[in-house]
Order: C-alpha cells, then structure tokens, then sequence
C-alpha cells in the first residue's frame, strides 16, 4: 500500500508563498501521475495540479496558473507544489493525490490520498 506524506503547509499573508511537499512511500506500477487538490470550507474539492512522473506538461487549475509550480524529485519519490502570489481563496486543506493514469487523477478514480496539509493565506 502506497503511502503519500504531505508536509509544508503553514500561514502566510496574500502575496506570500509556501511549498508543500509530498513523499510517496515508494513508486510503484500504480502511481504514474501525482499532484494536488485543495478543499476549503463548504466547497468542492478541486484539482490544482498534476504531473506525470513519466515526463510531460503539467496540468494547473486556471486559478492557480502563473502562479503555482509542480515539480518532482523521482530520487525522492517527492512532488512539491511551489505556490507565489498567495491569495485569501488559496486557504483549503491540501491533499497529494497519486494515480495510475492522469484521467484516473483527474476522476479522482483508484487514487492514493495523503492526510492533507493546511495552508492558510490571510489577507
């Protein structure tokens, strides 16, 4: 069972930035394509970005485009999502998500989940 470990969350004032990070416990057949949804107090979760391990364009939220950044670290088996230009509608709860393919992310479908990450971004 693949286990994702988020870390990196925290507080910031609008304009700020912070990375969050997720470690896989190993990369296996099963995960392919890893990123980040958020989910904020009586809203949906929402997807805001993703990378395929195997190389490719990562995908962004249009919100978050400009000004957030998906990266990894395969020696690591580490994604880090740089966020800049926080603003207030950023604050949710951050969840490192892993799939096999990138529709099964995008559906939410046979993923791995972390426990989430709290980022909090005050105006």
């Amino acid at each position: 069972q693949v286990q994702l470990v988020e870390s990196g969350g925290g507080s910031v004032q609008a304009g700020g930035s912070l990375r969050v990070s997720c470690a896989a416990s190993e990369y296996t057949e099963s995960i392919n394509c890893m990123g980040w949804y958020r989910q904020a107090p009586g809203k949906e979760r929402e997807g805001v970005a993703a990378i395929y391990l195997g190389g490719g364009v990562p995908y962004y939220t249009d919100s978050v485009k400009g000004r957030f950044t998906i990266s990894q670290d395969n020696a690591k088996n580490t994604v880090y999502l740089q966020m800049n230009s926080l603003k207030p509608e950023d604050t949710a709860m951050y969840y490192c998500v892993a799939s096999r393919t990138v529709r099964a992310w995008l559906n939410q479908e046979q993923s791995y989940w972390g426990l989430g990450t709290q980022v909090t971004v005050s105006s």
